[in-house]
């Protein structure tokens, strides 16, 4: 089942928070669709009155019922509230909150060895209590973890300490693999990709996916535009109706410069699976257009002044301003055929790719733990970190693109693309991404359509 939301992964965001919307809403030009409700809703619009509006009261006498309902007899079912861990929190504050005054219980916390996950407090994490109706307690729960990766598997991990009634307790550790939804979502660039999908309440990790997902078509440091849209289909995970974190991207499509973009995730005869567009065109393997996450370009391929010599040199690649110790990523598939000092470079790494092309790294303040000459890397692997060494001015990142030796611009020749999906392989795709490309269309049928009613009033 496709529902709309978001996911609350701990960021430098504040937690976001899931709304329950109708199918179909639009605002601030962000279209939020749960497929779930495509039944409709109604739509109720409040007017504000010219004058003070007139009001009316009205009495009745109602007789009271025969035989007069007995108040409900004593429940077992415990009153639960719950609290978040502030930054300053102690043990002591917490409990008080949770108008917990069991005697002996902090005591206990502090010094029952399968209680320890208690002794660290993370802010942000959520503390409950259950209460039975004279206020003693019945557990206590601290969700230290909740969300985590377990062989495979996203689960939520607590610890849960239980009373006994008569002045005892006992502390355990438990864990629940996590509940599994697809979130869709679209929105529109109008300043920024981080301010686009904090307004569509997309969490930041998705983000970070979709960036790196389209790297090699898309530059997310120059190319945006205002007036760019992408729609996204998404793994979302939860525990007791929480959302507690986020898988992969399931199927992406991004409108840049009003051309269409798409990725899909598809794993061909259970294989660990990667992204093709909706041709079955593999993503993996095409070349990033940079080889860091976010930066700036300060300097392009071409004639310059030389910032250290001074006089106009040819400049054989684009150098990418950052701090120093920015991770530098593999733009591709290769294997690593020089890495060490060279002349005006400083610390550099030479990548060969397949067929004739290879890429340069330069000026890096150190390389990635043990990375040495023929070792094989994958396209986003960890290679090294941004410097200053050589014939640089500041800490940057000096990028070539070459083919047959020849260094050219990265950011206007047309990379080379993977292999495409054929034979039974693309028969298996049609039929495993047919659904992510109807729900797509569907999102971009319900924009357009949105963008006629505004047009016409």
């Amino acid at each position: 089942m496709f529902k709309k939301g978001t996911t609350g992964t701990p960021s430098y965001r504040d937690t976001l928070r899931a709304h329950r919307k109708p199918h179909h809403i639009f605002r601030n030009g962000v279209a939020f669709v749960a497929l779930a409700l495509f039944a409709g809703a109604a739509a109720l619009a409040v007017v504000k009155p010219s004058e003070a509006p007139i009001v009316y009261q009205a009495q009745q006498r109602l007789a009271l019922p025969d035989p007069f309902p007995q108040p409900l007899a004593d429940s077992a079912t415990p009153f639960i509230s719950e609290t978040q861990i502030r930054r300053g929190d102690t043990l002591a504050a917490l409990l008080q909150r949770l108008r917990v005054q069991e005697r002996g219980l902090q005591q206990f916390l502090v010094q029952d060895k399968d209680a320890r996950s208690i002794y660290k407090l993370y802010p942000g994490r959520t503390i409950q209590a259950a209460l039975d109706q004279d206020g003693s307690l019945v557990w206590l729960r601290y969700n230290h973890t909740p969300g985590a990766s377990e062989n495979g598997e996203f689960v939520s991990k607590w610890l849960e300490v239980s009373s006994d009634g008569k002045g005892g307790f006992a502390a355990a550790e438990h864990s629940q693999a996590a509940d599994t939804q697809v979130r869709i979502a679209e929105s529109e660039i109008k300043s920024s990709l981080f301010g686009a999908t904090d307004a569509a309440d997309i969490p930041e990790a998705i983000t970070l996916q979709m960036t790196e997902i389209l790297g090699s078509k898309i530059d997310f440091m120059q190319d945006l535009r205002q007036g760019d849209r992408f729609r996204i289909i998404y793994e979302s995970y939860s525990h007791d109706g929480r959302e507690i974190g986020v898988g992969k991207i399931l199927a992406l499509e991004f409108i840049n410069k009003n051309k269409a973009y798409e990725a899909v995730w598809y794993a061909p005869d259970k294989s660990s699976g990667s992204y093709y567009d909706f041709d079955g065109r593999s993503l993996k393997g095409a070349f990033l257009r940079t080889a860091l996450k976010f930066s700036r370009i300060s300097s392009t391929f071409g004639m310059r002044k030389h910032p250290v010599h001074g006089g106009w040199r040819g400049h054989k690649g684009v150098d990418y301003a950052a701090p120093a110790g920015t991770p530098i990523h593999a733009t591709a598939d290769g294997v690593v055929e020089f890495v060490g000092q060279q002349n005006g470079y400083g610390n550099t790494i030479i990548l060969k790719h397949h067929s004739n092309f290879s890429t340069l790294y330069a000026h890096q303040t150190r390389f990635a733990k043990g990375l040495k000459k023929g070792d094989s890397v994958s396209q986003g692997d960890l290679i090294g970190y941004v410097g200053s060494t050589g014939w640089a001015t500041g800490p940057h990142l000096h990028y070539e693109f070459r083919v047959d030796s020849k260094p050219i611009d990265p950011l206007s020749v047309d990379l080379p693309v993977a292999r495409t999906l054929d034979g039974r392989q693309r028969k298996e795709f049609e039929r495993n991404v047919a659904q992510y490309r109807e729900h797509i269309q569907l999102l971009a049928t319900l924009q357009s359509g949105s963008d006629a009613q505004v047009a016409s009033r």
